[in-house]
């Protein structure tokens, strides 16, 4: 497949976990790629990580890209607005849209909607809904001024699989449903308008935050497998950023149009690997070894 040289991406949401995965791999195969989130060296979101667009910028940049920090609330229209503006000003075209906002600073597990903070939970529906909602009403007249343009919805998890599975909480299930639910009705949309859209899930994945919780790095992240050994089957960010490098860079991406897809899938597809060299396919491996109760066991699964 060719590369992205004299493509434009935007990733929203690229401060930490996915979106920096993404970012850095879209870098990497050659785009120019607009990097956004609300973390900052001058200031944090209310999330108080480290992580800062400007870092991501500067990964990417390591990787042998061009990238663009640019502080932007996707909860604000005039601050998205005037983000597409610029990119249309600066380059003239946006052919990559990756819609990968989430911004939830609490995670409240297994509640019920009464149990909840509602608060809490309604907040994550706009983080993780109106932020994708406002930036696709933007970006996409701009995307869609060259034909072939991808747009990729960031969710957790498959559509096969969240369809039989409760995932975390009322807000969190709602949420990730609603994104599921956009990228089918983008999908609609676009597909014949000469773009296409897809709903993309990462593994179980080795954000910044899940290797603090586990007490190591990316260097030594099997260590933690002691612990908690299906961690055996999780994943980089990088993987998933592969995968949205290998659908950009694919002239017959339009087959994968409404799809739902995982990182996993798309690997054994494109033939990309993990940093480690291995093709992790978490979603499988959760169905038929972590809940059917067997032991942690990777064989054949990465």
């Amino acid at each position: 497949m060719s590369s992205l040289a004299g493509r434009v991406a935007l990733v929203a949401g690229a401060t930490r976990g996915a979106g920096r995965g993404i970012a850095v791999e879209l870098g990497a195969a050659g785009a120019t790629v607009y990097v956004t989130g609300r973390s900052t060296r001058a200031a944090r979101s209310e999330m108080d990580r480290p992580e800062t667009i400007e870092e991501t910028a500067e990964l990417v940049a390591a990787a042998g890209g061009r990238a663009i920090a640019v502080p932007v609330d996707h909860l604000v229209p005039g601050e998205v607005r005037d983000l597409i503006a610029r990119i249309e000003r600066e380059q003239g075209a946006l052919h990559v849209l990756v819609n990968d906002v989430w911004g939830a600073t609490v995670m409240e597990w297994n509640k019920t909607v009464w149990e909840s903070s509602l608060e809490v939970g309604l907040a994550t529906l706009h983080r993780a809904v109106d932020t994708h909602a406002i930036t696709s009403h933007f970006a996409l007249p701009l995307l869609l001024a060259t034909p072939g343009g991808l747009v990729v919805e960031v969710t957790d998890g498959t559509d096969a699989y969240n369809a039989t599975h409760y995932r975390v909480s009322f807000f969190y299930d709602l949420a990730k449903a609603a994104v599921s639910r956009m990228a089918f009705a983008l999908a609609h949309e676009l597909g014949s308008r000469g773009a296409t859209a897809v709903l993309l899930t990462p593994g179980w994945l080795r954000s910044e935050a899940m290797l603090e919780a586990y007490g190591v790095r990316e260097e030594n992240w099997r260590d933690a497998c002691s612990r908690s050994p299906h961690f055996a089957i999780s994943e980089s960010p990088a993987f998933v950023g592969r995968a949205v490098a290998a659908l950009a860079r694919d002239p017959e991406r339009a087959r994968w149009n409404g799809k739902s897809l995982s990182s996993g899938e798309l690997a054994r597809v494109y033939g990309f690997t993990d940093r480690d060299g291995s093709r992790p396919d978490c979603w499988r491996y959760l169905v038929e070894v972590q809940e059917a109760g067997k032991p942690a066991d990777v064989g054949g699964y990465r």
